[in-house]
């Protein structure tokens, strides 16, 4: 292992002593209200993927391995070993795209880091408080990398969400186990010799995969840590580390200044189109016209899109051939938005990508880079065929901070995912759950609430 070197801060050791000695419920209500509304936006994503083509693949697999049952998978009657569950939950909760997501990083931080969380929490019996300390400091960690480190560490090709999920999902896990400050540097440590997840898997369920496998790669790490398991005490910050290797970018003050004051949830947002969210600015355009000026697709010649450069790079896929696909085309995404007037999960199936109407409307769709275009805007223009020419300027996409999702909105998402998995009543019982979750005594009676078998009210 090499020594110290001038002007790193032991990043390792002090994220470790922040996530082990941070008080319970140490911040304001701000950020507790951000994350009962991550956690509830969480839960309704993995319930609503539950029954998803990769869900079903990856537990098939778990299932081969014949686990123990100590942790549930969410929507499910399934129970499978803590590190199985975490992994199928955590690629549940990314299987649609419609995650929340961290905005100044791209990391969609709840899917690994409340997945590894909740199944050890389900298994000790931990209560909602608990859980919620967990999510907190685990996304602190996860994102505070990620500032670091992003934008050049996703340039080079790695998901960041997979790539630190890891990190929070080791902390928060660490956090549910009650490690100390030394025992969850090493979690930390651990950790890091598992990244995860590259781009060239987008569009296909391995993308998932990448938040599962951080989710469950974080929680085997705290479990190695807590019976003693070592690893370098600058596995983060080291030449040789983690965090040099990821970057060439590597920027100390944005791990480390107000930690404990300043809580990157707080900058937590929520998707109301279940894509790829740099496509959400052409999107909302399209929908803003649509409902506008009464559009149908037969009614347009053209549209035209000056978009931020990640869009093209990320969703340029012009023939989408599945509705996994069909998140990362921004021609696709638009050209749902204007016929159904929205981009739920049910305009990403097999089904509708291949609709002989949306494929006509998205080969009139035309898309070019504007550098001077931010990430959450968009400039869409649509030329009708009866002369008229309509015009919009997004400046700032809804789910953004500037124009955030609502609590009725949320619940209107959560409704709408996880209704026809459990029903409209148990999906009003888990959203009152999670608004009262910290007067959880133990979390087995929320996820009791999270299986299709009929059970009494939260206690």
């Amino acid at each position: 292992m090499s020594g110290p070197e001038p002007d790193t801060p032991p990043i390792t050791r002090i994220l470790g002593e922040f996530v082990a000695v941070h008080p319970s419920c140490g911040w304001d209500a701000s950020v507790e209200r951000e994350a009962r509304r991550t956690i509830l936006n969480w839960l309704g994503c993995a319930i609503g993927a539950s029954r998803h083509a990769s869900v079903e693949g990856a537990l098939a697999a778990i299932h081969e391995l014949a686990p123990g049952a100590q942790s549930s998978v969410l929507g499910r009657d399934d129970r499978v070993d803590m590190a199985g569950a975490a992994l199928v939950n955590g690629i549940s909760a990314h299987a649609f795209d419609f995650d929340d997501t961290h905005l100044k990083t791209i990391i969609h931080p709840a899917a690994p880091i409340a997945s590894a969380a909740f199944s050890l929490a389900e298994h000790s019996g931990a209560d909602g408080r608990r859980f919620i300390d967990s999510l907190v400091l685990g996304v602190e960690v996860a994102c505070r990398v990620g500032n670091a480190i992003y934008p050049d560490h996703y340039d080079r090709g790695w998901h960041i969400t997979g790539s630190v999920g890891m990190l929070g999902a080791a902390a928060a896990s660490a956090r549910v186990l009650g490690l100390d400050a030394a025992r969850t540097a090493l979690a930390l440590g651990i950790a890091a010799s598992q990244p995860a997840g590259v781009r060239e898997q987008f569009g296909s369920m391995t993308k998932s995969l990448h938040a599962g496998a951080a989710a469950q790669s974080g929680l085997m790490a705290a479990l190695l840590a807590r019976h003693g398991f070592t690893a370098s005490e600058r596995a983060l910050e080291a030449k040789r580390g983690l965090l040099r290797t990821f970057s060439t970018k590597c920027d100390w003050t944005e791990i480390t200044g107000e930690l404990g004051k300043r809580f990157e949830i707080s900058y937590n947002t929520y998707k109301p189109f279940a894509c790829g969210v740099v496509i959400h600015p052409a999107i909302d355009g399209c929908v803003q016209l649509r409902e506008a000026h009464g559009l149908r697709a037969a009614d347009i010649e053209q549209v035209k899109l000056k978009v931020h450069p990640l869009v093209l790079e990320l969703t340029g896929k012009t023939s989408p051939r599945s509705g996994l696909e069909g998140k990362f085309s921004v021609y696709h995404a638009c050209a749902a938005g204007i016929i159904f007037g929205q981009a739920a999960e049910s305009e990403f199936s097999d089904e509708i990508v291949a609709r002989p109407d949306v494929v006509a409307l998205r080969q009139r769709i035309r898309a070019e880079v504007d550098p001077a275009i931010a990430e959450d805007a968009a400039d869409v223009t649509i030329a009708c065929r009866d002369g008229r020419g309509l015009h919009v300027f997004v400046e700032h996409a809804i789910g953004s901070l500037e124009r955030p999702m609502s609590d009725g909105d949320l619940e209107r998402k959560f409704h709408a995912l996880v209704d026809p998995v459990l029903g409209h009543e148990r999906a009003s019982t888990l959203i009152e759950c999670c608004a009262a979750l910290e007067e959880i005594k133990d979390l087995r009676a929320l996820t009791s609430l999270a299986r299709p078998a009929p059970q009494a009210g939260c206690a």
